[in-house]
């Protein structure tokens, strides 16, 4: 059976007046998938991830989820909220709300964005922390929590909204060392649940392990895509290894 394209970018192109941050990006994650996307500072990861979920208006190209392009000037309001809703992301900065509990920064998104009645959105929030371990924080405020308490908190808020996908932008860079794991751990715990995941991480160790395809990016373009194994054992390009022994 062929497997189903959830993302697809098509020769994807954003520039900032002279400077071209992308260049003809062209890449699918298919449902299920974990798909990291590696490489140096500044080589437009970040971005590939910001254009999906349209905080990024792109240049050119389009962006498709489940094959709607939302790029397109006439795709349906409807269908395009949707889709964006379908999409999840963390971020490397956790993005809470300071003056509400961790309840409420959960709770509060879903009523807003999806309506949702009391009820339904406190069960969901309690079933998310229960997910990342941090039922007993529930009613803590971030500024009690660790960084990577945090981080766990924006996971369970974003997987609150029931996404069909998760992109994470450097889930792990603004963490001390040893709060690094807890979060991986949760990254790990979705993979056994088949969440399709598009990962911007520095982590080689982890990307190595959890990723079933990694795409290896400079200067705004794909260098390389390949299986886990393939890039981390056996990369084609000269450039691809050095990096890879420059950051493992």
């Amino acid at each position: 059976m062929e497997s189903e394209k959830i993302i697809e970018l098509k020769n994807l192109k954003k520039q900032y007046g002279d400077n071209i941050v992308l260049k003809n990006i062209n890449l699918h994650v298919d449902r299920g998938e974990v798909v990291s996307i590696i490489g140096p500072s500044g080589s437009g990861k970040s971005t590939i991830l910001r254009c999906i979920v349209d905080l990024e208006s792109i240049t050119s190209g389009e962006v498709l989820i489940e094959g709607n392009n939302l790029t397109d000037k006439n795709v349906d309001k409807k269908i395009k909220k949707e889709m964006l809703l379908k999409t999840g992301m963390v971020f490397q900065t956790f993005n809470l709300f300071p003056h509400m509990s961790v309840r409420n920064n959960i709770v509060k998104t879903l009523k807003l964005v999806k309506k949702m009645d009391m009820t339904e959105a406190e069960n969901i929030t309690k079933k998310m922390l229960d997910l990342v371990g941090l039922s007993d924080k529930i009613d803590s405020f971030p500024n009690e929590l660790s960084g990577g308490q945090k981080q766990r908190v924006a996971i369970a808020r974003a997987l609150a909204l029931q996404p069909d996908i998760m992109l994470f932008d450097e889930p792990t860079s603004a963490l001390d060392p040893e709060l690094v794991k807890e979060v991986l751990d949760i990254i790990r715990k979705l993979k056994n649940q088949k969440i399709t995941m598009l990962i911007v991480s520095h982590e080689m160790n982890f990307v190595r392990e959890i990723s079933d395809r990694i795409i290896v990016m400079e200067k705004g373009e794909i260098l390389e895509t390949g299986s886990s194994q393939q890039i981390f054992e056996n990369p084609f390009s000269q450039r691809v290894r050095e990096f890879l022994n420059t950051n493992s």
